[in-house]
């Protein structure tokens, strides 16, 4: 008798436990990823993801894109940016995933602008619904740069030779220990000029101009917020604050919005050192030289 009260008593407590466990699980897959790990409850929320410094990789913020545009309770986006620029690839990547959330019609997107936001930050900008920009702000430098070196007299006088084996006429071009062919410099231009034409047909696309009102302003030249705005490049000139009211009227939220950001990894101090200007000072000479065209303000 005693041994079958155990038995039941044990039966009962590992079946409460399931179900505690069970509905916790279905709670967190609800609550969880949807709602960023906040509650349903309470007031409504803007989405800020920080663009900052010289744009070499997109992962995290197309995580954040991801993860914000599936939030149920997070109705608009705000893209803080303050950049010059960068690679090419991961400003393309940025700009794709924004023009999904845009013609989902699901979340609006607004960009901010800080102190300079130009070249590859300006074309992810570009994807947004509206973009408001500092009456200082250094935007626009709508171009393509790839530089390369010659350091052949150098290794002449210090007495070191290069030898290159190779499979392709071209396979070596840009090569820092010789010259530049006519012919070679010639390819590397027509690349150029198609990626420019990308930037071109982008910016295009996401801010309803014309190409050719495009093509007289993208030769690499640089704006003031003030002057962009009258070029049509952005939309209204204001603060973060400012931007933040206009998403609040575009997504129909009464009221102060909750203002939620992406969750920040703990940076050493080495992290937090390349993050900086003099981080920002090593990205731009290493990535002139390592990748290629780029979408960046010299």
């Amino acid at each position: 008798m005693k041994k079958n009260a155990v038995i039941r008593f044990l039966t009962l407590a590992v079946g409460l436990a399931l179900f505690v466990f069970i509905t916790v699980f279905i709670l967190s897959s609800i609550l969880g990823k949807k709602d960023h790990g906040m509650a349903a409850l309470g007031r409504e929320k803007i989405a800020v993801i920080e663009i900052q410094g010289i744009i070499l990789d997109s992962k995290d913020i197309l995580d954040h894109l991801k993860l914000f545009s599936e939030d149920r309770n997070v109705k608009g986006i705000i893209l803080r940016i303050d950049s010059p620029g960068g690679a090419v690839a991961p400003s393309q990547e940025i700009y794709s995933e924004i023009r999904k959330i845009h013609e989902k019609g699901e979340k609006k997107v607004v960009a901010s602008f800080g102190n300079v936001a130009a070249s590859g930050a300006y074309y992810i900008a570009s994807a947004t619904d509206k973009i408001v920009s500092n009456p200082g702000t250094i935007t626009g430098s709508i171009g393509v740069i790839m530089e390369m070196s010659n350091i052949q007299e150098l290794l002449d006088k210090i007495g070191v030779e290069s030898y290159v084996v190779k499979s392709g006429k071209y396979k070596d071009i840009g090569s820092i220990t010789r010259p530049m062919s006519e012919e070679e410099s010639q390819i590397l231009q027509s690349v150029l000029d198609d990626v420019h034409m990308q930037f071109m047909e982008d910016v295009s696309k996401g801010r309803g101009m014309a190409m050719d009102k495009i093509k007289e302003i993208a030769n690499g030249s640089i704006f003031s917020g003030r002057q962009a705005l009258g070029l049509g490049l952005v939309d209204k000139l204001g603060s973060f604050q400012d931007a933040v009211d206009l998403t609040k009227e575009l997504t129909g939220i009464k009221g102060e919005p909750d203002l939620i950001y992406e969750k920040k990894e703990n940076l050493k101090w080495l992290d937090l050192l390349k993050k900086g200007a003099v981080g920002d000072l090593i990205q731009k000479k290493i990535g002139k030289v390592s990748s290629g065209a780029l979408y960046l303000m010299p």
